[in-house]
């Protein structure tokens, strides 16, 4: 079962393996389809749904990989990826937004200058996009 960051800010252990993947979104359906699909494919996650979560997450469980919105509540996704290099430089971000007022297709730009090491445009591809998490935990191993 995946790790959840439930409610505002507050983070909460719910399984003993270390997550190998973090999924930072504000929508729970996209949290929820991820989560079973990463889980399907053998890949420990942990979810968390804001940017302000995320952090608190990222902090806590130090994830191989971080997964991220860049439109949320809180703290954006842009903010969150800044920080999260500041901290660890080593860790691999993936960036995915679906829309914006500049568009996603900037947004994602912005985030990948900014340190994601890839970008997806949603919706996404699953398949490539479990592909894309796979090579990230190869390059880290």
């Amino acid at each position: 079962m995946a790790d959840d960051v439930k409610g505002k800010h507050s983070a909460q252990r719910l399984s003993p393996a270390a997550p190998a993947v973090l999924v930072i979104d504000d929508d729970p359906a996209v949290l929820h389809s991820l989560a079973s699909v990463f889980e399907a494919c053998g890949i420990a996650i942990a979810t968390a749904r804001d940017g302000v979560a995320g952090l608190e997450a990222f902090r806590r469980i130090s994830p191989a990989v971080v997964l991220t919105d860049i439109i949320m509540p809180e703290q954006d996704g842009i903010g969150l990826i800044m920080e999260m290099r500041r901290e660890r430089p080593g860790v691999k971000i993936i960036a995915m937004s679906g829309s914006g007022r500049i568009g996603k297709s900037d947004f994602l730009t912005v985030a990948k200058s900014l340190g994601a090491d890839s970008v997806v445009p949603k919706p996404f591809d699953i398949d490539e996009l479990v592909t894309t998490i796979r090579g990230h935990l190869q390059l880290r191993s």
